[in-house]
């Protein structure tokens, strides 16, 4: 295998197991600030259990995400030199603000959200949680930016010839406001609250089928069902508009998106199907004329094809970048039909009987993870064969002295170490899960007596 093959698995490797973890914190954050808030205004404590076992599991997922997140800056400079040197002014400005204004802010005050309770007054700590969300947030939105000036480079010019040729900014909120970045931001956010959303709608939905904690992961639950129902709808639309925005900067992975390949027909939007890339065909089911419907309103505009642009400019993956992008829409749109059915039963008093769809809960957490890593794959496999679009292809992105074995062995190596590490991230869970909101520190503190029961009942059955 050569060097170029073994390089992109590698980092598409560390990058898909890194992306599990910061939706889950920024998604999770959410819920922290909702939870906390919550506990001030109404002063009911389990509120703020909610709010202490969330911050644990918040902590876990921030820390391993952290980790596994240093391991890419260290292969931009050794298996991708080349590009680190066109993007390095572009990235420098975009990693530094996230540095500054995003990690600072969420690490700063990370301290005070996780020792802080009894310590400082109730209202600092509401802050310390509601800065850590928001430098999340922030964190998200340099990456996001930085990324999608690689799909839509925008506020540079070019500088430099042969080897030290490099991109250079010259309008740094052009940059920032690339014509995708808006767009990819907001499908971002959402997605990360999704994925948060679930994994609160997991456990409680788990905790409850088991009859333990039932008044307070009543609570956990009807709340983070609210939010995955608006956030999956939400989410329909932001893909929408992404997929506009795509068809406008990146027709051609648009094309690719739904194995489109004649220019002068208009264009089908598929249910399902296989692509054969020699025959220029899709076998499936579609929407005859539906694509054109959606970015145009009508059904007799033609789309531009696969056929349009130079083949060494369109992407050599065509079906698994097609495979792609319709499981993630399935998995969006089975979001959809669980939340609002769920909600549907939540208004008819009825969903907390039903243990059959608290088990589908159960196990939906890990719907918008399979959602974001589809996504991710077929955004960036959709814009082949260049990692700066237009200007920078991924065949001369290479560092010129790595070998393809030491690529290889050190993918071995950290295919290990992140095994073990995603090993031990579900063991801890899974603790965290079994030990419930009642901790000795909690047990400590004077309960309500409407949460008396059930928290001697908890502590029983451990």
């Amino acid at each position: 295998m050569d060097i170029e093959i073994l390089s992109r698995i590698q980092f598409a490797f560390t990058i898909s197991f890194h992306y599990i973890y910061p939706p889950l914190s920024i998604g999770l954050g959410l819920f922290l600030v909702i939870f906390q808030g919550l506990y001030l205004k109404t002063k009911n404590k389990e509120y703020e259990r909610l709010t202490r076992f969330w911050i644990r599991i918040f902590a876990l997922t921030f820390g391993i995400g952290v980790a596994t997140g240093i391991v890419m800056e260290f292969e931009f400079g050794t298996n991708w030199a080349t590009y680190s040197r066109y993007v390095g002014d572009v990235f420098g400005s975009a990693l530094a603000a996230e540095g500054i204004f995003a990690f600072a802010l969420e690490s700063g005050f990370l301290g005070l959200l996780l020792f802080g309770w009894n310590r400082v007054n109730p209202i600092m700590h509401f802050i310390s949680t509601i800065c850590v969300f928001l430098g999340s947030m922030f964190s998200a939105v340099w990456i996001v930016i930085a990324n999608s000036w690689m799909q839509t480079p925008a506020g540079f010019h070019i500088v430099g010839e042969g080897i030290k040729v490099r991109a250079e900014i010259t309008d740094f909120w052009a940059l920032v406001l690339n014509p995708s970045s808006i767009d990819r931001i907001t499908h971002v956010w959402i997605a990360a609250f999704l994925s948060g959303a679930f994994l609160v709608l997991s456990i409680h939905a788990y905790y409850l089928i088991r009859n333990k904690y039932v008044s307070l992961s009543q609570k956990g639950f009807k709340i983070a069902l609210v939010v995955a129902t608006v956030f999956s709808i939400t989410q329909l639309f932001s893909g929408h508009s992404s997929a506009n925005g795509v068809a406008v900067n990146q027709p051609e992975k648009l094309a690719a998106f739904e194995g489109h390949f004649d220019s002068l027909a208009v264009a089908d939007l598929y249910l399902f199907g296989w692509v054969d890339k020699e025959e220029k065909t899709v076998t499936g089911l579609s929407v005859p004329g539906g694509l054109s419907y959606l970015l145009y309103g009508n059904r007799e505009t033609p789309i531009k094809g696969l056929d349009y642009f130079p083949k060494d400019e369109i992407p050599s993956t065509i079906n698994s970048i097609f495979q792609f992008y319709h499981f993630m829409v399935a998995i969006g749109l089975s979001m959809i039909l669980l939340t609002v059915y769920g909600f549907i039963q939540l208004i008819r008093k009825k969903l907390f009987k039903q243990k059959w769809l608290l088990w589908l809960f159960v196990f939906s957490t890990i719907l918008p993870q399979l959602a974001n890593q589809l996504g991710w794959f077929a955004a960036e496999m959709g814009r082949q064969p260049w990692v700066v679009y237009g200007l920078l292809k991924i065949s001369d992105a290479l560092s010129a002295v790595v070998t393809a074995n030491q690529v290889l062995a050190s993918l071995i190596m950290f295919t290990f170490i992140y095994i073990l590490l995603f090993g031990l991230f579900i063991f801890t869970l899974h603790r965290k899960i079994q030990k419930g909101p009642f901790d000795e520190e909690m047990i400590q503190q004077r309960p309500n007596q409407s949460t008396m029961n059930e928290m001697v009942t908890g502590i029983v059955k451990r």
